[in-house]
C-alpha cells in the first residue's frame, strides 16, 4: 500500500486491501465491444452446454431406472413359468369331467325361482296377517314381534335374490 500498487480503506477497526486500478492500462471502445462480443459467444456456448447436460442427464437417470438385461431375463423367465402354470391350470379345467350340463344348471335355476316365488308368497301372507292383528293391538309393532317371538327377514340381514 505504502508503495502504491494497492489501496487500503479502512472500515472501524477492519482494514480492506485491493489492487489499484488506475494503474491498469484503459482498454478502448472496440476492445470493450470485442469482449462483449466474446462473452455473449461464451454465454451462448455455456448455455448450450448446459442444455446437453440436462438433457444427459435426463437420459442417465432414465436408463438407470429401467432394468438390466440379467433382470429382464429373470422377469421373462418369471413371466414364462407363470404362464405356464396358467396354461396347466387351463387345461386342468378344461380336460375335468364333473362339468354342470346345460339341463342341470336349467334345472337349478328353475327351483331357485320357484323357492323364491314361494318366499315371497309366505313373506306377503305372513306380513298381511300380522298387519290385521297390530290393528286392534294397543302397543307396538316390535313389541308385539318381541312378545309373540318373530324374527324377520331384516333382522337378521337377509334380502331376498333378485
Amino acid at each position: 500500500a505504502q508503495q502504491g500498487r494497492v489501496r487500503e480503506k479502512a472500515y472501524g477497526k477492519q482494514k480492506i486491501y485491493f489492487a489499484d486500478q488506475e494503474q491498469l492500462p484503459a482498454a478502448s471502445d472496440a476492445e470493450l465491444r470485442g469482449l462483449d462480443g466474446e462473452i455473449a459467444a461464451l454465454s451462448t456456448k455455456v448455455q448450450a452446454l448446459q442444455q446437453s447436460c440436462r438433457q444427459m442427464e435426463a437420459e442417465l437417470k432414465a436408463l438407470n431406472s429401467s432394468m438390466t438385461t440379467p433382470e429382464m431375463a429373470r422377469e421373462i423367465e418369471e413371466l414364462r413359468k407363470d404362464c405356464a402354470s396358467y396354461t396347466e391350470k387351463l387345461e386342468r379345467i378344461k380336460s375335468a369331467t364333473n362339468h354342470v350340463t346345460p339341463e342341470e344348471k336349467e334345472k337349478v335355476c328353475s327351483e331357485q325361482k320357484l323357492y323364491c316365488k314361494e318366499w315371497r308368497r309366505r313373506k306377503r301372507m305372513a306380513t298381511e296377517l300380522l298387519e290385521a292383528i297390530l290393528e286392534g293391538y294397543p302397543k307396538s309393532k316390535k313389541q308385539f314381534f318381541e312378545e309373540v317371538g318373530i324374527e324377520t327377514d331384516e333382522d337378521h340381514n337377509v334380502t331376498l335374490p333378485a
